[in-house]
């Protein structure tokens, strides 16, 4: 018997009820301010004076940013000359691809160029492809990190074909269409019968010079397959050090793409007549592709770029707008914050439903 005169729940002297017993498998989730989303929040009211003042605090940020960020652009001094199609001869005009093919023809060109500025050193040499995809899918999977990073990979080929063997069996190093592809135009530069002289050292990422490219991994077999591509590697100098190959094997995100090919260390002045001697031996002509070269100075901000200084002015001098246009129409048309009577079922007339 309970105290109160009933029975026990169990029906055995001295038990409890089983009721009472705190439930130790229940299934509900401890209670937490975080789960119960209960933690303090802040939740900000956008009132006109917040929002002007955000507009005019981004605009006076932007435009002075915009403004410098043009300057900088506007001080990079870049001479660009496209050559594939001057630099063919007359009689293969109408068949350009006839030329590059052959192996009689004279690939050499001679260009001048004018300086249009002064150009402080270093002066950086692009060479410019245009309408050449090297963000093709098939293209970009055909090499083999582990076989250019360490002489233990050397036999990994299998994304390589069809550039992965010789007739003979023989493994290619470093295989792969990426590298098969390797740019082969050269570029000799001299003003007033003044041989210029190019630096090619420290034109490629220090980090993959590093870690992506052996220091114990030679060139072998290269450019011996069935397919001859472009340029060839000394087979004595170690993949880490073959600049021109680490800047090629870095595929562009776009089909219009420049790579550094040297720099210049001497300034050159204004009205400089520069001659350049070109080996054009790159093959874009079977593709309707475009070769130019690009010689362009830097600013802090880097290369020649209106985008980012033209989309700062662009949002900075919208915000700027968007303030003035708020200020006129918070003090011509002012409306008290919070007023119910702008609410759509307190606008419309009684009896209709929205």
């Amino acid at each position: 018997m309970n105290p109160e005169g009933g029975p026990s729940s169990s029906g055995v002297a001295g038990t409890t009820d089983s009721s009472a017993a705190p439930k130790r498998n229940s299934k509900k989730p401890k209670y937490s301010r975080f789960s119960q989303q209960e933690l303090p929040a802040c939740k900000p009211i956008l009132t006109p004076g917040w929002v002007i003042t955000a507009f005019i605090f981004i605009g006076v940020v932007f435009i002075p940013i915009g403004l410098a960020s043009l300057f900088a652009s506007e001080r990079v001094v870049e001479v660009v000359d496209r050559y594939d199609r001057d630099c063919v001869p007359a009689n293969y005009s109408n068949n350009m691809l006839a030329y590059i093919q052959s192996a009689e023809t004279n690939k050499t060109c001679t260009r001048s160029l004018i300086v249009p500025k002064r150009m402080k050193s270093p002066i950086y040499i692009y060479y410019q492809l245009d309408n050449y995809y090297q963000n093709h899918r098939r293209y970009v999977k055909s090499r083999s990190d582990k076989q250019l990073r360490t002489s233990a990979g050397r036999s990994v080929v299998s994304d390589c074909q069809p550039e992965a063997y010789t007739a003979n069996k023989s493994i290619i190093v470093p295989c792969g269409l990426i590298a098969w592809s390797l740019f082969n135009d050269t570029y000799g530069f001299s003003v007033n019968n003044k041989v210029l002289q190019v630096n090619k050292k420290n034109i490629a990422w220090k980090s993959d010079q590093e870690h992506k490219f052996g220091a114990d991994v030679y060139p072998e077999n290269f450019q011996s397959g069935a397919l001859i591509g472009g340029a060839k590697l000394n087979e004595s100098i170690p993949l880490s050090q073959q600049e021109d190959l680490i800047v090629w094997m870095r595929t562009a995100a776009l089909p219009s793409f420049r790579k550094l090919y040297g720099k210049i260390e001497v300034d050159l002045e204004l009205n400089d007549k520069i001659t350049v001697l070109i080996e054009n031996n790159y093959n874009t002509y079977s593709f309707g592709g475009k070769k130019k070269l690009v010689l362009s100075t830097a600013s802090w901000l880097g290369g020649r770029n209106d985008f980012l200084g033209v989309a700062y002015l662009t949002v900075g001098g919208l915000c700027l707008f968007l303030a003035i246009s708020f200020i006129f129409l918070y003090v011509i048309k002012p409306r008290p914050l919070g007023d119910p009577s702008y609410l759509s079922w307190n606008r419309n007339p009684a009896g209709q439903i929205n």
